[in-house]
């Protein structure tokens, strides 16, 4: 002989949970809502421990990348040169008004670096938009994406780095203890790129016409920020705020690091001649501040729209 037994419902009338609401309910036996935004410092704590999975990740999306081209990983390195040979013809060769000395160097030392910036940030904008049946069907912090795709941005540019050495040494500059700063400066670089990737992938993630758009923008910045010519020579006849503005841009600021790092006298020549290869402190002070106020800003902002990801 077999019984059914009814559920047991706690909140119903004579039982022992009578009363209750369903907060105090859930209170009571730890019941947490689904998909619930955790606190700051446990959403850390998981990112963290995610870390090995967004190396693999990174590293399996980059491998993909351009299996379907012939020439493959060659690519990382093709671009960003090629870049580099429609600039020098433009402002090397036909305008041909640069002062800057060891200009092939300086100019390649420019485009990569900026180029990790505008990839980095594009690639964050279609980070959550682009990955939702990942999202969707498996549970872990989102910021996982647009970090993961910020790392594809430093393993390309890495790759690159080996050609814009060779390029550096064929322009006649030897390598010195300057350039050392080239791996603190390349660390704060990231954190800044991952604050502006973590901000965008959530402005993405709501507005997808944005990524019809930045092309535009980091365009702009491209332009403003000195990549291909000197911007202090541009702007040296400005008002004032112009030129505190222009000084503070921080994709200039990070070119700037680099670009000393690398190419310390030619650099310092031709920006600080009465300070022969000083690098002037404040560069790496703006450099600091940039990345720690982009990651913080970008992390609280990413974090506090948790819950919404994939949803809708």
């Amino acid at each position: 002989m077999s019984t059914v037994t009814e559920p047991l419902n706690l909140s119903r009338p004579g039982g022992v949970d009578t009363g209750l609401s369903q907060k105090q309910l859930a209170d009571k036996y730890g019941l947490a809502v689904s998909g619930r935004r955790p606190g700051l410092f446990a959403y850390t704590k998981q990112l963290w421990g995610r870390r090995h999975f967004i190396v693999a990740f990174a590293t399996a999306r980059l491998v993909a990348q351009y299996t379907t081209a012939k020439m493959g990983q060659v690519w990382q390195v093709v671009t960003p040169l090629l870049n580099c040979a429609v600039f020098y013809l433009v402002f090397g060769v036909i305008l041909s008004g640069n002062s800057v000395p060891k200009y092939i160097a300086w100019l390649c030392i420019g485009v990569f670096i900026f180029q990790f910036i505008q990839s980095a940030i594009q690639s964050g904008t279609r980070a959550i938009s682009d990955n939702l049946g990942l999202i969707r069907a498996l549970h872990f912090p989102r910021a996982c994406m647009p970090i993961a795709f910020t790392v594809i941005q430093l393993q390309q540019l890495l790759i690159s780095m080996v050609v814009l050495v060779a390029i550096v040494l064929m322009n006649g500059i030897m390598p010195g203890t300057t350039w050392f700063q080239v791996i603190p400066a390349l660390v704060l670089l990231c954190f800044f790129n991952t604050g502006l990737a973590l901000m965008m992938s959530r402005v993405g993630a709501k507005t997808s016409d944005i990524s019809q758009l930045m092309p535009f923008i980091l365009r702009t910045w491209m332009y403003l920020s000195g990549v291909m010519y000197s911007i202090q020579d541009r702007v040296k006849d400005a008002a004032p705020w112009v030129q505190k503005v222009a000084e503070i841009n921080p994709a200039s600021v990070y070119m700037e690091l680099i670009r000393h790092a690398m190419a310390p006298i030619v650099y310092s020549k031709h920006h600080y001649p009465d300070t022969y290869q000083v690098m002037p402190a404040h560069i790496w002070a703006l450099a600091v501040g940039w990345a720690v106020v982009a990651f913080a800003i970008g992390y609280v902002f990413f974090w506090k729209a948790e819950e919404e990801y994939g949803r809708g």
